[in-house]
């Protein structure tokens, strides 16, 4: 026993905690042993999220209280960890278990290799030898990678190097046999051992697969549970009853023999993109986990909005979930489910292995008629608010089975207006869809933080849309896409298995569907639309890419849709080939994908211009910045262009880098080495993006929506992307961002107008709008200013600017806006030519126009130098830092193309959100830029700000961190050679 003032101290202490627990074990209610039982499972398991962040909230408080001085009260916190979910009305029966995931401790071989049959690799006592170290989500192929068997297959040519990488360059991969020297011919193990906890005695234990490409054999503790005929297709979801075969509180063992998908499989396909991997992709690339219920399970719950619009003001909820009885006996219970204090609740009967859809709708329950909700907007135009739905089945007295969900009070339609264009409409508003196809890792890695990385981007991009083709994301891209507001156009694949369903013009040899493929698709759709139904931002489904289903496909596909409550619209394809079932899409896919001038997009009027909504469309390459470059391409394939470059550029009519080179080389001039052609492909590529995006955005009415192909990258790429495989933003961003800001100020290359956007909900008054022209020298040649009002959601089209006098000169256009008080709005800097790009429309094919005569821009190379005067602060955040630039050009000189980079030891920091980049500034002028970025991504070392540009004098500008550790200053600009 202590004494003296250190046992009364001790004595206090004791005392306050105990209150303090007292009051955490009154707060959050309800306990659980199975989510500490979780944590130390360490490797060979983890808890969800939310239980994950709550259990790192009770450690917190340990921590800030001492408990651990404390043995008894210790025990009472690390025998339980907070459940997030009320404590149910009912007797405690049987507790809500999270997922258990199973993601560490997997180890994976050759089935060539491997002489046991999956009954003996699944028993505790085999001992695996020369086995690979594994994790899940994984492929094959990436876990060797990760593994270090192969050198470094992102960097050159090395992908080729992996054996049964020898199909044909640019070739689609997922329609040809493998080689048949390929190790990945054959089937490979994946193999783990995980603990089940004892407090799931008497419970129905489930095993969960959430992604397998694309068939396999399950065994567990010497068991076969699942077998390669019922275990197929890559995106179904496999759940499997284990509890015969589970050891409670004991070392379990799976086996999991994969088989890569033949070309006559509906898998994993990259079309064009980019190279396959050699495995195909074979492999368990979503999680592995455990959940537990009493006779009766409950999944998908639901929430379904409908409004009287075009009034918000009340919220008509339809609640659904899908119950299924997994014993052989009748069972009866009452399924409840409560919003925020409304609590309602129906009985239930359900017979011998029964699966039913429960609905509870607001004609029935009048607690679902809620008044004054707080409504679900896409990003721009309102708020992200989400509810929790939270749904239970009881039985008996006991809890047999809890899920939530998170929802958005929100109605999503679509009509074809009067040119029989789609539009989307969100809650009564019409809108604008801008937005770029989505590519998954090439070795479907998972990668939380990029992810969340990556739609930052997005929402810095000012883009509210993203089209997965095929590539169907783990929950957590959905929880991203609902929380930022970014709406998600969802479906099938193209160019692959999934449309050859019998023969057609453009496909007439190869396997079609079989009884196989129209079985797996079906499970494969129903799994999806029940996964992805609940999300608010969900916008759209397509029941086909390329081409719309057959008849018989799309009535299958269409059922299923009407069947599972899909609350949002639906369309037989992205293309606007009508279907003899559902009609009109309104939707086109006319391209191009491959390079075209500025005014294309306002003079076409039959193809990929702006009208109508294009699915998937681009100004072709986007050519990384140097740095990036450097980084894929070995450094005696960097200059000049080769087969290594090609390699990385896309597939089919994609495999070089010749018309967007030759564009670059007429209207910039030769390009003289790889530094010189990447600055020249950055000022191309923003000249390009802008436009589009312009005028997709300038042409609202006529035009419905733009998806980007693409927004980004599976691996390191030439083509086809907003930032590359290293999160490093370049022209095409940049140009992108400018072009999509909310209001916005553009110039339109068809007839040379000055275009006011204002894409939001809120009028725009007392703004001033100025444009003024400038020859090579900067002697000013035209001007002209407007006052405008701008109404909520409109287009202004202010004045024209006339045609320079002399036709061969390049110069430039200044657009700037400004609000009542001087502040600014909008500013676009332009670059234009006196001789205009020419187009050969009567060769014009599906991928692209091509030019017969470019524009000059030639005398950009031609501009003086100019020095630029640089100071900077950098203010921490959180575990965020800000650094605010102040740069200013000084002389007589425009500084144009003005690039930005904040770098530690030589090394850029990505990833980034820059204020603005790429931008010029007129002699005399100043702006402040700011840039925002994550302290982890840092390192110890001094951090630098970069300057350079077209014709900017490099500059280092070093900031030094003050005592405080919360304010970094600029300490002068440092000259580069």
């Amino acid at each position: 026993m202590e004494c003296g003032g250190n046992g009364v101290r001790k004595m206090r202490e004791y005392q306050m905690i105990k209150c303090i627990v007292l009051r955490l074990c009154s707060k959050f209610r309800v306990f659980s042993a199975l989510s500490l039982r979780a944590l130390r499972l360490g490797g060979e398991a983890s808890l969800t999220k939310a239980h994950r962040r709550d259990a790192e909230d009770a450690e917190t408080a340990q921590s800030i209280f001492h408990l651990t001085t404390l043995p008894v009260l210790t025990s009472i916190i690390l025998l339980s960890s907070i459940s997030v979910f009320a404590k149910p009305a009912v007797k405690s029966g049987v507790p809500f278990d999270a997922k258990i995931f199973l993601r560490n401790g997997w180890s994976i071989r050759s089935s060539a290799q491997v002489k046991e049959t999956g009954d003996k690799l699944s028993q505790n006592d085999f001992r695996p030898t020369n086995w690979y170290p594994a994790t899940v989500p994984s492929t094959v192929v990436g876990n060797l990678v990760a593994d270090k068997v192969y050198p470094d297959p992102l960097v050159g040519q090395n992908l080729r190097l992996i054996p049964g990488c020898s199909y044909p360059i640019g070739a689609n991969f997922s329609n040809l046999p493998m080689p048949e020297d390929s190790p990945f011919r054959v089937s490979w193990w994946y193999r783990t051992q995980f603990r089940i906890p004892a407090s799931y005695q008497s419970k129905n234990i489930r095993l969960h697969f959430d992604g397998l490409n694309f068939r396999a054999n399950i065994w567990v503790n010497g068991q076969q549970i699942g077998t390669a005929e019922q275990i197929a297709g890559t995106f179904r979801l496999h759940e499997l009853e284990i509890k015969s075969v589970a050891r409670l509180g004991e070392l379990n063992t799976l086996a999991v023999e994969v088989f890569p998908p033949q070309p006559d499989d509906l898998a994993w396909t990259f079309v064009d993109w980019n190279p396959m991997p050699p495995d195909k992709d074979m492999g368990i690339f979503r999680d592995v986990y455990l959940t537990s219920s009493g006779p009766v399970t409950l999944k998908y719950p639901q929430v379904i909005t409908h409004f009287d619009l075009p009034s918000l003001e009340v919220a008509h909820l339809t609640v659904n979930a899908e119950l299924q009885n997994v014993t052989a006996k009748e069972v009866d219970g009452t399924l409840s489910a409560s919003i925020e204090g409304v609590r309602i609740r129906q009985r239930i009967k359900l017979g011998p292995g029964e699966t039913k859809s429960v609905v509870f709708a607001p004609e029935e329950f009048r607690q679902l008629n809620l008044t004054r909700p707080r409504v679900w907007w896409p990003i721009q135009l309102g708020a992200q608010n989400l509810y929790r739905l939270q749904m239970e089945f009881e039985s008996g007295g006991r809890v047999s089975d809890r899920e939530g969900a998170r929802f958005g009070i929100r109605e999503i339609t679509s009509e074809l207006d009067n040119q029989n264009h789609r539009v989307f409409i969100v809650n009564g508003r019409k809108v604008l869809i801008r937005g770029g196809g989505w590519a998954s890792d090439i070795f479907l890695r998972s990668m939380p933080e990029r992810m969340k990385t990556e739609f930052q981007y997005v929402k810095d991009l000012n883009l509210n849309t993203l089209r997965l083709e095929g590539q169907l994301q783990p929950d957590s891209f959905f929880d991203l896409a609902d929380e930022q507001g970014i709406l998600i156009m969802a479906g099938w694949c193209c160019c692959s298995h999934w449309e050859h369903w019998q023969h057609r013009p453009d496909y007439q040899q190869g396997p079609t569907w079989q009884q196989k493929d129209y079985d797996i698709a079906a499970k494969s759709a129903a799994d999806q639309i029940r996964r992805l139904r609940g999300h608010p931002s969900l916008l759209v489904w397509l029941n086909g890419s390329d081409n719309p289903p057959p008849p018989d496909v799309e009535q299958m596909y269409v059922d299923i849709l009407k069947k599972y409550s899909w609350p949002n619209p639906f369309l037989s394809s992205a293309t606007a080939r009508q279907s003899t079932l559902t009609g009109a899409t309104g939707v086109k896919m006319e391209g191009p994908y491959e390079w075209v001038p500025p005014s294309y997009w306002l003079t076409d009027q039959k193809l990929g211009g702006a009208h109508g909504f294009a699915t998937e469309i681009s100004p072709g390459p986007a050519v990384p910045p140097l740095e990036s470059l450097q980084k894929m391409l070995p450094a005696d394939h960097l200059w000049p262009i080769d087969e290594t470059w090609n390699y990385h550029a896309g597939g089919g009519e994609f495999k070089n880098l010749k018309v967007f080179s030759a564009a670059l080389d007429a209207r910039y001039g030769r390009a003289r080495s790889v530094d010189d052609y990447a600055m020249k492909a950055q000022l191309m590529s923003y000249e390009s993006q802008r436009a589009m995006f312009e005028a997709y955005g300038g042409a609202r009415g006529a035009s419905t929506g733009v998806i980007q192909w693409m927004l980004n990258n599976a691996w390191p790429s030439m083509i086809w992307h907003l930032y590359d495989y290293y999160l490093r933003p370049g022209g095409g961003y940049f140009g992108t961002r400018k072009a999509c800001e909310p209001v916005h100020a553009q110039y339109a290359y068809d007839d040379r107008s000055v275009v006011v956007v204002n894409i939001t909900g809120q009028a725009q008054p007392n703004l001033k709008l100025m444009a003024q022209v400038y020859d090579i020298e900067l002697h000013e040649k035209f001007s002209r200013s407007a006052n405008l009002d701008l109404t909520a959601g409109s287009n202004t089209k202010a004045f024209v600017i006339p045609p320079p006098q002399d036709s061969s000169a390049t110069y430039f256009l200044r657009l700037t806006l400004q609000s009542r008080t001087g502040a600014t709005v909008s500013t676009n800097f332009y670059w234009l030519s006196g001789k205009d790009d020419v187009l050969d429309w009567q060769k014009s094919t599906w991928w692209y126009t091509p030019a017969t005569a470019y524009a000059d821009m030639t005398q950009l190379q031609t501009m003086p130098r100019a020095v630029l005067v640089t100071s900077g602060t950098v203010v921490r955040r959180g575990r965020s830092e800000i650094a605010h630039l102040r740069i200013s050009n000084p002389g007589s000189k425009l500084a144009f193309f003005i690039r930005l980079q904040l770098k530690q030891s030589g090394n850029e920091v990505l990833p980034v959100l820059w204020q603005d980049n790429y931008f010029s500034l007129m002699p005399g002028e100043t702006r402040e830029i700011s840039a925002t970025y994550q302290t982890k991504d840092l390192s110890k070392a001094t951090p630098v700000v970069a300057v350079s540009g077209w014709n900017i004098s490099p500059l280092d500008v070093p900031l030094v961190r003050s005592a405080r550790n919360s304010t970094i200053r600029g300490s002068g600009a440092v000259a580069r050679p």
